[in-house]
């Protein structure tokens, strides 16, 4: 639990002509991708530009999506977040795009390894539709070293 940080002009635009986000376009945001928000309590204060998230959730992925799908949001500037894991295991590091970066740069960079660039691709489906769609302040997870790579390289050799 605590505080994440994010870039307030980077991200999604999910309000149409809105200004600022609100909780109820954030959570089906969350539901678009495919994450479920039941049993979550999703609310945004305007004068911090903070969402904060509370609730179960089943596992440190899930988890770590949905803080993704709240933060990503242009407006949003934090995530507080107060979910639970029923299954904790080894959290993964996040890391803010900078411009001229790719995903094999940051693998490179992460894993010493550029061709291991699906293993973050992988991490942050579906919010990543293609490898190349990364923007300069986007967050994204890095998953650990270890973390489902037989399974990711069978599919990505």
């Amino acid at each position: 639990m605590g505080l994440v940080s994010f870039f307030k002009n980077a991200g999604e635009k999910l309000f149409g002509t809105a200004k600022e986000p609100d909780a109820e376009s954030i959570k089906k945001y969350i539901q678009s991708q495919g994450l479920s928000t039941e049993g979550l309590d999703i609310s945004f204060d305007k004068g911090t530009d903070t969402v904060t998230v509370a609730g179960q959730v089943a596992d440190q992925t899930t988890k770590e999506k949905i803080l993704l799908c709240c933060g990503n949001v242009q407006g949003v500037a934090k995530v507080q977040d107060n979910l639970k894991v029923s299954s904790p295991s080894q959290e993964s590091q996040y890391y803010t795009v900078q411009s001229g970066d790719t995903l094999s740069k940051i693998a490179a960079r992460f894993y010493g390894d550029a061709k291991k660039y699906n293993l973050i691709f992988d991490a942050n489906r579906p919010m990543l539709s293609h490898p190349d769609k990364i923007y300069p302040g986007q967050n994204l997870r890095i998953p650990p070293q270890g973390v489902n790579q037989e399974k990711v390289m069978e599919q990505h050799p």
